[in-house]
């Protein structure tokens, strides 16, 4: 009977070419304005490390003075190098990382190549274990190079390619802003988007070209980017010394279960009364412990014009169902006569639902092969948008499925109060005004 239905339907189309263009047509401009703008979102609201994100959690404190205070308000979004330095000494997570974002110079030592700069991360030993970073060849240095301050590193695959046609580069050395650091691993390719562990350097940019040690950029005073706030009351000339009051590190620790998080809570919170009996806290302990989509959803990852887009997409569509219910309606009452002689000689009034909701399956399914069409072409204007995250807007397998899914569905939906008055058409009444 599908099939029989299916013939019926594509009949159908070709005695009203007209009224069945215009359905197709509204269903698909629903669809490729809906798929556009949920593609995108998926991309930024996506969970960046789905197996362990739950397990990753982002540390804040509030040294700042007492001046402004306010019971309960948002700590500083970083930590000083005192505070960063000092609970990684005492190192009560089972990981934990600190770091920042720089840059440098890179003096390839090929003749063919000039010197380019490239993106780096200071960060330490556990920053891969911790997020589970792949290697194409050699490994992360170890907690005891970092407390050597060993001029190491560890190298994208794209530098690797750039600086050793994509050879086995461990042991070798890349100089990075006039240092040698010896190679000990060459990541793979590696990005999650966003880039969870460091929102101030770009949400959807690519991953750092290199990385080294955070002990190694503080003795050679590197570079660094990211945001920095100093809250002390007196003018510094060294905002990145020890025990200067200013916030510009990121420090990340890995928790396997909700009360290893609860005891870490508490240990920040202890933490905090401790310098503040100290004299470097002024303020009550105030802390901070989110998981990587806690964090993320705090620090609005997702821009809320990508939100907006999408909610008027869906009432745009919303909109064409609605005309669509309309067009429907017409075309199965226009065929009341067809309707009746069909009841006389049988049918049922779930055949004729059944028979009218094929039809409207059928023209979601035309919708979706046209939406798809215009999806994929709205989806190329935002790669070509001046947004950060405007190359990630492409359609995937997934995508793909749940686009030909919502056109069928949404016009199946569209069909079901034009089918079920097709379906009580009195067959009586109808072969009589015949």
């Amino acid at each position: 009977m599908f099939f029989y239905y299916f013939r019926l339907a594509l009949r159908s189309f070709a005695r009203n070419k007209v009224l069945t263009s215009l359905m197709v047509l509204a269903i698909a401009l629903g669809i490729g304005a809906s798929m556009t703008t949920l593609t995108v979102f998926k991309v930024l609201a996506g969970d960046p490390i789905p197996h362990k994100s739950d397990k990753l959690y982002y540390v804040q404190l509030d040294p700042a003075t007492r001046e402004g205070y306010q019971p309960d308000q948002e700590p500083e979004s970083q930590l000083t190098r005192f505070d960063a330095e000092e609970l990684l000494r005492q190192g009560k997570a089972k990981r934990q990382a600190v770091m920042t974002g720089g840059g440098g110079i890179v003096e390839p030592r090929i003749d063919a190549l000039k010197p380019f700069s490239v993106d780096a991360r200071y960060t330490s030993a556990d920053f891969f274990p911790m997020f589970d970073t792949p290697f194409l060849f050699g490994q992360g240095w170890s907690a005891a190079e970092d407390e050597g301050h060993a001029r190491v590193a560890v190298i994208g695959r794209e530098l690797n390619e750039k600086l050793f046609k994509g050879e086995n580069s461990v042991g070798r050395e890349v100089i990075f802003d006039g240092h040698p650091l010896r190679i000990v691993g060459v990541l793979d390719t590696w990005g999650p988007k966003p880039k969870f562990y460091d929102l101030m350097t770009g949400r959807y940019g690519r991953p750092e070209a290199i990385v080294l040690p955070y002990s190694v950029a503080i003795e050679l005073r590197l570079d660094r980017n990211g945001s920095m706030n100093c809250f002390g009351r007196e003018l510094v000339n060294d905002n990145q010394a020890l025990n200067v009051p200013c916030a510009w590190l990121q420090y990340w620790v890995e928790l396997d279960t909700p009360q290893d998080a609860a005891a870490y809570k508490a240990y920040l919170d202890n933490y905090s009364d401790q310098q503040r009996a100290a004299g470097r806290f002024e303020r009550p302990a105030n802390t901070r412990l989110r998981a990587v989509m806690d964090h993320l959803a705090f620090n609005n990852a997702v821009p809320g014009d990508v939100r907006l887009q999408m909610w008027l997409a869906f009432g745009f569509l919303l909109v064409c169902l609605v005309n669509t219910v309309g067009l429907l309606l017409a075309k199965f009452l226009r065929r009341s006569g067809e309707i009746g002689v069909r009841r006389a000689l049988g049918a049922s009034r779930m055949d004729i639902f059944r028979q009218c909701l094929m039809e409207a399956g059928t023209i979601g399914l035309a919708g979706g092969i046209l939406g798809l069409g215009l999806a994929l072409l709205g989806l190329w204007a935002v790669r070509h948008r001046p947004a950060s995250y405007a190359e990630l807007a492409h359609l995937d397998g997934s995508m793909l499925l749940l686009t030909f899914a919502l056109a069928v569905g949404a016009s199946l939906l569209a069909g079901i109060i034009p089918a079920w008055r097709a379906m009580l058409v009195p067959p009586a009444l109808q072969l009589k005004s015949q």
